[in-house]
Order: structure tokens, then sequence, then C-alpha cells
């Protein structure tokens, strides 16, 4: 038995051998005089058995064997073999914490430190066998406390300094460890955490980590050294008047509704004005803008891909809530509305061709407006080599254009805007209308005269030398004082344009982001959204996160805490006080964020080459820190910089499994190289020492923040970078790429029609699309099977901060109105209605999960407002009446971004499979349910190598009953109603695997 199994022993411990035992020992221990020869052996049973024996403590008080051992040890005190048999049995003992509370009442402690003080390298042993009882007892709260109040923590930090210095050789590691482990334990209290900080403990285990750091096989050392730091480090507010948004939206309806701020956040303007760089982009006049996310739920996961499993106890398992219920939230009569958002079900063929021509006219009604440049909206085999041209270049300097009957249109062709209003009866007239409007924002109050400006780029000469005149510096004639008219840098950053980015326009950009409305009323473009980004020509593995980074980092904040001699904390860039933000700071970066989708409030400047970066909350909200989008310049090149985010709220991230920001450098771009790039190193992501209290976080108290911190070494000096959480995607983006698509489709093959589902919150207009293909001919059959195709419907960007979703949406689009066979079969075979951005206000505003209304909109399906939540209510509004008249969709799929998984996959909806998963029994007689809904994603799992189908839910969770994904499948009946999740980093198998030894 003594060599046994832990088999052997469970099944000893299954037969009663524990009590058998503590009864031996019962009657050993009355012996007089002890015989050794029978206790010892008794003793290490009962070490091993209990060790196994999850009830082994309350076996003890039980079989009242506690004053049994500690009067054993107490009379073993210079008898150190037998001493060490019984500190084994005490600490199995102290493993269960009433136990071991009821042995610190008894003096148990007071005992073990007459074992372990003071230093001594004689009786090892026994000293190490003490100290583990020690840490065992210490686990109890009330031990921690009596402890704490008897003086043992500075004891035991003077032990474990005393065994550090002595322990040159490292032979002892295990008895420093077990010394750490105590404090450990200690310190899980308050009081216990505040007498370490006066008896000196973060300078003492501070320093004596920085002697290990170089020291081989201590990590056990440093890892328990470092928890103890992190977990006694002071904890802080947030240096910020308060949590709250810096912006605030007055909401409809509501008195109480916080005005937005002047100063700093500006008033709502409809347009730019005048600032440091004038673009002539526009042929104008003198008058002349954690889960679905669903599975994003906190928890603190330590696994890589954060894997969330669904907790049984939030699986819906009633069934009559679970079964498809089709109920109006509504009036009927309202459902009429819609029927003008699907025209495809009234129109006959030649309506379609008056239409055209319509838009002919239309056309060439809006010449004065900038044209998009002709794009061959290519197929899965030309996407490598992309036959574009520029607004200027003819057919001839291009050569021929393979399919261009197809694909091209006039490149006199104006474009069309977004629609301001809605009338079925003369839509393109309004887009006209709207149009003009676009363009003459500004003259509806000619005192004002906004124009709108690019981001300032350096207006130094030298800057410009190597970027539009490198071989001939002549031709640049400054103005006095050395500086470049801002006219001719707009003019030379027009001419340098290549026009070769795909489906992208910086003048339909321009003309796009004039008249958007923010509540921080931008006037800046940010430089990578105006001038456009290309892919990288190759792949980059996911970064290789390197040993002890996190330690690393940790340590680096205790430092700053305990030698604070070096810490500037210099603020440089404040949204709330923007006399802190002015340029030209010596010594240190300059910040900015008021553009669209960005997103940072205030920079600190820690050390020379070390920042602080704190994200603004989501409007008239305390909370949903997580994207960041912001513009730095002024740096070194070649210089490590590292920036701290310090109030993210996410428990993981997948910045600790390989995933890196992106950074974009005008530099670069200027030179022939635009695009974002995978960027950083030293990346890790741990929670800090900041929290929230009531006053500053409007009520919530208790929150922890996280930091997410990286280094970066900027390719050139003197740039202008942008620095973002994932690639931007703003509203201007998508409404500029629609522009494109519109006017670069086959209009005789794809049906498109653009129109507006409503106005946001904030006032932007929310788009919908229909792509359909036109009818085969003027046949009864080819027009009846133009209307009877059953539709599709998609969704994205609920969540400003997933921009992921809406390159998968831009992706989408770009396929659905191609050239290749399956996207032409697919137009032939369904309708697809389309919302690509339902939470327009959210992206532009740099929100990360939340509308103008502090909702989080994919959860308001279940009862959405019209007046705080427009895009839900008309979305659902839609699909309702798409349901009323027979036609409730095939599919419906809301995109979305997941920051803590990789790949690509969906969550669906099943009866069966969510009763089956909560462990309930399932009459299959009574529930019947069409397995359908796994079709698609076992189609996916086939054909797209990102997808992974093992990643794919179909549970229906109490939490997530007002999602998209869960009131779709439930009141409009549609089986196969999906979130579909992309992650923010990359791929974990399959093709777009990038293999580590790739570099």
């Amino acid at each position: 038995f003594s060599a046994g199994t832990g088999r052997r022993i469970h099944y000893v411990i299954s037969k009663g051998g524990s009590e058998a035992l503590l009864q031996a020992l019962t009657a050993a221990a009355r012996t007089e005089p002890p015989d050794h020869s029978t206790l010892l052996p008794l003793l290490r049973l009962l070490a091993r058995v209990g060790h196994r024996d999850r009830k082994f403590g309350l076996k003890v008080q039980k079989a009242e064997a506690t004053d049994i051992i500690l009067s054993l040890t107490r009379r073993n005190l210079g008898h150190h073999l037998p001493l060490t048999h019984c500190l084994w049995v005490l600490r199995v003992c102290a493993s269960n914490v009433t136990t071991g509370t009821m042995l610190g009442i008894n003096g148990a402690m007071e005992l073990l430190f007459k074992v372990i003080t003071p230093y001594s390298k004689r009786h090892i042993r026994t000293v190490r066998a003490a100290i583990g009882a020690l840490a065992a007892l210490l686990k109890s709260k009330s031990n921690s406390r009596r402890a704490v109040s008897r003086g043992y923590l500075g004891g035991l930090l003077r032990l474990y300094q005393d065994w550090h210095r002595n322990d040159v050789s490292n032979n002892y590691t295990y008895i420093r460890r077990g010394l750490l482990l105590c404090l450990k334990y200690i310190t899980n209290i308050q009081l216990g955490r505040e007498t370490f900080l006066v008896s000196q403990g973060m300078e003492i285990l501070f320093t004596s980590v920085q002697d290990c750091l170089s020291g081989k096989n201590l990590d056990p050392i440093i890892t328990t050294a470092t928890q103890i730091l992190r977990k006694c480090f002071p904890k802080e507010h947030l240096p910020v008047a308060t949590v709250r948004s810096s912006y605030s939206f007055p909401l409809p309806g509501n008195a109480k509704a916080e005005l937005p701020h002047e100063g700093s956040e500006g008033k709502w303007l409809k347009g730019y004005r005048v600032e440091h760089l004038y673009l002539c982009l526009l042929p104008t006049s003198a008058g002349d803008y954690e889960s679905d996310g669903e599975d994003e739920a906190e928890k603190d996961l330590n696994e890589e891909d954060g894997e969330t499993k669904e907790e049984d106890y939030d699986l819906e398992t009633d069934v009559n809530k679970l079964r498809s219920k089709p109920v109006l939230d509504r009036p009927e009569e309202e459902l009429g509305q819609y029927e003008a958002m699907c025209p495809e079900l009234s129109h006959i063929f030649q309506e379609l061709e008056l239409e055209s021509k319509e838009e002919k006219s239309l056309e060439d009604r809006t010449e004065s407006l900038p044209s998009a440049p002709s794009h061959l909206i290519p197929n899965a085999t030309s996407v490598k080599h992309p036959n574009c041209r520029w607004r200027n270049q003819s057919v001839s300097d291009m050569g021929p254009d393979p399919g261009e009957q197809d694909f091209k249109v006039p490149l006199q062709s104006g474009r069309k805007n977004e629609e301001f209003r809605w009338d079925q009866s003369d839509e393109k007239r309004d887009v006209a209308e709207a149009a003009q409007d676009a363009n003459f924002c500004e003259e509806e109050d000619p005192a004002r005269s906004p124009v709108f400006a690019l981001r300032p780029l350096p207006g130094d000469v030298a800057w410009y030398k190597t970027m539009f005149y490198p071989h001939c510096e002549a031709s640049i004639s400054p103005c006095p004082g050395g500086r470049l008219e801002s006219s001719d840098i707009a003019r030379n950053l027009l001419e340098t344009h290549r026009g070769d980015i795909l489906f992208h326009s910086p003048h339909f950009y321009a003309a796009r982001a004039k008249c958007v409305k923010s509540i921080p009323g931008y006037r800046d473009l940010s430089f990578p959204d105006f001038w456009g980004h290309q892919p990288p020509p190759y792949s980059k593995p996911m970064l290789e996160r390197q040993h002890g980074v996190q330690r690393d980092k940790v340590l680096d904040d205790v430092r700053r805490l305990i030698q604070p001699d070096d810490v500037l904390g210099r603020t440089v860039f404040d949204l709330d006080e923007p006399s802190c933000s002015s340029p030209g700071a010596p010594g240190c970066l300059t910040f900015f964020s008021k553009f669209e989708s960005g997103n940072l409030r205030k920079a600190i400047q820690v050390r020379e080459f070390e920042y602080d970066l704190i994200m603004n909350a989501d409007v008239n909200s305390n909370q949903h820190h997580q994207w960041f989008y912001f513009e730095v310049r002024d740096m070194k090149s070649a210089v490590p910089y590292r920036f701290n985010v310090i109030n993210c709220e996410k428990f993981n991230s997948q910045f600790n499994y390989g995933m890196q920001l992106v950074m974009y450098s005008v530099k670069e771009a200027l030179q022939g190289r635009p695009r974002w790039i995978r960027a950083g190193h030293d990346i890790c992501y741990y929670k800090n020492h900041y929290r929230c209290n009531a006053a500053t976080g409007g009520g919530v108290r208790g929150k922890f923040y996280y930091t997410l911190t990286f280094s970066i070494k900027f390719p050139h000096k003197d740039d202008v970078c942008y620095l973002a959480y994932h690639y931007p995607y703003t509203y201007s983006t998508m409404m500029s790429h629609l522009d494109i698509l519109e006017q670069n489709r086959n209009p005789k093959k794809v049906y498109w029609k653009q129109q507006t589902l409503c106005q946001t919150l904030g006032g932007n207009p929310c788009p919908l699309l229909t792509i359909t293909a036109m009818p085969e001919s003027e046949n009864r059959d080819d027009l009846e099977q133009f209307c009877n195709r059953p539709y599709v419907f998609l969704t994205a960007r609920v969540h400003p901060g997933e921009s992921n979703a809406s390159w998968v949406m831009k992706g989408t689009l770009e396929f659905l109105v191609s050239s290749d066979p399956i996207a032409d079969l697919l137009r032939k075979c369904f309708i697809f209605k389309i919302v690509p951005m339902l939470n327009p206000d959210g992206v532009i505003n740099g929100n990360h999960r939340c509308s103008l209304s502090g909702d989080d909109l994919n959860r308001q399906w279940l009862t959405p407002n019209s007046q705080l939540h427009p895009t839900i209510y008309h979305a659902k509004g839609l699909l309702y009446y798409l349901r009323s008249i027979g036609r409730a969709p095939l599919v419906f799929c809301d995109y979305h971004g997941h920051s803590q998984k990789k790949n690509v996959f969906l969550y669906g909806c099943s009866i069966k499979e969510t009763l089956w998963q909560a462990g309930c029994m399932v009459d299959t007689a009574v529930i019947t349910e069409d397995v359908g809904y796994r079709t698609l994603p076992k189609i996916l799992d086939k054909v797209a190598p990102a997808f992974v189908m093992n990643s794919c839910s179909f549970l229906v969770e109490k939490s997530r009953e007002s999602t998209a994904r869960v009131v779709v499948w439930k009141e409009m009946g549609v089986l196969r109603s999906y979130t579909m999740e992309s992650t923010y980093c990359s791929c974990s198998h399959g093709l777009y695997k990038v293999s580590k030894a790739f570099k």
C-alpha cells in the first residue's frame, strides 16, 4: 500500500480508511510513552490519504482529532523526525477552511512560527513542512487577520529576506516560494495588503525579484512575487474628472439628459471649417464638406482563444419561450410604410428600363459633382490583378478593358449621394437634390462658411522634398519662413494619388464626410480614411509572445510607484482640457483624435518614450472602453515608444495570444505604400491597479480596469502615424464605397437599389440596399421569377468597435455585384436586403459598443424604441413586413467581430440543442425541429478556409433573448437566423493560418 497508486488510495478512502486511521491515531497518541514505530507510519499514511480525501478536514473534526494532532506537534518540538510527520498531517487537516480556522484558534500558527523562526538551515525538511502547513492555515481569512494582528506579516517578510540573501546558490527555492505563498494568502484580505505596504513589502519583493530575473529556474518565485505585487499595488482612480464620456447627447423626450459639452467637444455642425490645410477636392466656387459579440460576457480567461463556455444556468429551458411566436410589437397598420422599401416586388420590366434611363438623365444633371473612378468589379480570378483607372484616365491610357461592355459606366457620370428624405414617388430626384445639398451645406449659413480640412501635415519644405520632388528640389517655392502654401500641398497630394486603390476615391470620401453629423463637430479628415489603403503584399504571422513580457510590464509599473524620480506625469493631450493638447511641446509626441471614428481621450507622458493613454467611454455612457484610433506625430525613428492603454474593460484579449494593433504611416503612403500594417512588440494585456469609484463613475464603483501595453518603433522621423485597435472602417468610407459600387456595377445584370432605412438619432441616414439579378426578359415567367425570389437579409456593424464586421460586409457587397459566376447565380436565386451599418452614430463618434442613447443596440431587438433605437426599430419593421406578406427571409445573418476567439464561426438557434445542453429531457415526439439551421454552417466549413464548425454554437441563452439572432428566429420564424463572428486576430488553422516559420 505504501507504494500504491492513487486508485488504491481512493479505494481505501471509499471503504472508510480515513476514519480508521484517525481512530488508530487517537489510540496511539494515548500510549505512554508513545510508540514511534507505530506512530510514524500511521502519520505518513494519514498525510498520504488525507491529501487525496477531499473531506479529510471534516472527518478530523468529527473524530475530534484536531487537539490530538496539535498536542503531538507540541510534544515533539524537540524531536524533528516525528515533528515533521505531525506537520504533514497538520497541513492536510488545514486544507479544509473550517478545520484550519479551528486549528488557528487553538494556537497552530504560534506553534508553526516557533518552528520556522529564526532563520536557520538546520532541519530543512522540518522547516519546509512547517511553512507548507502555515500557508494552508493562512487560506482562512480569520487566520490571516489573526496573523496580521499578531505581527506575523512583518516577521514573514524579514524571514523571506534572510532566506533570499543567504540562498546564493538557489538551493532552497522551495523554502522561499513557500514563504511567498504565505504572503500571497495573507494579502488576500484588505488589512493584510495595508500592512504589507506599511511594512515596505513592495520594495522588499521588488528588489528580490530584480535579483532573480537573471537566475535560472526561478520562475516560480518570480511569478508568485509578481502576483503579490500586482495585488498589493495601491488602488487609484483614473486620472480623469469623470469616467463618463467626454461627449454627451440630449435624448428625445428626456429632460434630464446632459447637454453636449461646449468648447473642446464643440457644437453640432453640418460641415467642417478651415483648419491648417485646404483641399480643393471638389469643383466648387468661392461659396463652396464581447460576442455578436454575443459571446462577450466578461469572464477572466486564462486559456488561448478565450473560449467562453456557455453556463448552463443561462440556457433557456422553458420550451414555450423557445418556440417560435410570431407577434407584433407595433400596430399592424404601421407595416404599410415598409412596402416602399421593397420596390422589387412591384416593378415590371418596363419600369426597370425606364428607371435605368432616369438614372442616366440624373447623372447628366449632376455632372458637376465628382465622378467615381471607374473600376472593374473583379471576379474570383481577377482580384489579384484589378483593372481600374482614375477619373482623368481614358480607355486608351489603360489599354483594352476585358469585359468592358459588362462593367464600364461613363466616366462623366455623377455620383448619387445619400437621401436626406425619402419619397417613394420620385426617389431619384430626391437623391439628386440631396447630392446638391451635400456640396453646398455651408450655403445655409454664409456667415459661418465651414470648409473641411485634411489633418495638417508638416509644413516645412524639407518634409515634402522627398515626397513630391525627390529629384528637383528647386521646383518648390516656399513662402517666407520656409513654409508651403496649403493649396500647393493639396494640389501635390492629389497629383500624387495614383488612383489604384480599389473601390476608393479621395473625392468621394471627402464629399461624403462633409455632411456627416457628429457630436464633436468634426472638422478634420484623418489621412488614412481620406487617402485609402491597400492590403499588404505578404502574409504576416501572428506575433510570438516573448516569455515573461507581462511580468516585466507589471514590474515596470511597480518601479514607477517606488522609484518615481524619473516619472514626468505630463498631460500632452486631453479632450476635456484643450489647452493641454497644444502641439509642439518639446521632447514629446503630439496626439489627436477628433476625426471620424477617432477615440483617444487623454495622453500622459510618463517618461521620455512612454505614454499612458485613456480612451473615451461611449457617448452617454461611463463604460465600453476598448476601441481606440488616434494620430501621433513628432516622433523619432528607430526608438521604441511604449504606450499603455490603461482603461480597457474586457477580462481577456487576443492581444495576449498573438494579436497586434494596426499602424498607418503617412510618409509610407506618400511613397507609394498606403497600408495599415500590424505593428507593435512586447504586447500584453493585464489587470492594472486602476478602479472606478462612485463619484467619477456616475454611480458605478469597484470596476476593474485592464492595461493594453505595447511598444512601437516608428519607421520615419517626424512622420504622421495613426494607431488603431483594428483596421478602421468609417461611416463615410461605407457611404463612398456604396457610391462607387453603384456606378461601377453592370446595370443590365445587377439590380441595385439604395434607399434610406431611416435617419439615425444623430441625424445621419442609415442606408438600405437591395441587390438581385435583373429579369432575364419581359416574359411573364421571368418577371414572376424576379419577384418571387426568396430573401436573404444581412446586417452589420451594430457594435461600432467591431470594424472587422464592416470589412466582411465590404467583401460581401463587392462579391455580390461582381461578374463571378457564383455571384451571378446568387443574384438570380435570391433578393438580398442589406443594412451595411446598423449603428452609424456609434461608428462616427468613436464608440465601442453603443449608440448615442448609451444602449447596446443588439440588446434592443425585443422592444426597440422608435426614437432611441430607430435603425433597430425600422429594420425589425421591415422584417415584420416581409413576414406579413409571406416573404420572411430564408436566411438572416448579423455580422460581428469577436475579440477573444480566432477564425470565423456562426451562432444559431436550436430548441433541442439548448435543452440537451441544459440537461433537460427532450421528448422528440412532442418537440420536432428542422435541422436545416446546420446546413449553412456545414457548407461554410467545407468551402470557407477561415470558417470553423467546431466553434459554432446553436444554444439559446436567456441573456441573449433580445439579440437580433434570437428575436428574428423566434418572432419572424426564420430557421436560419445567425450571428456571424469574425476574429480580430487571425486564423488558427486552414488556408489562412500563417506558419510561425514564415518570417
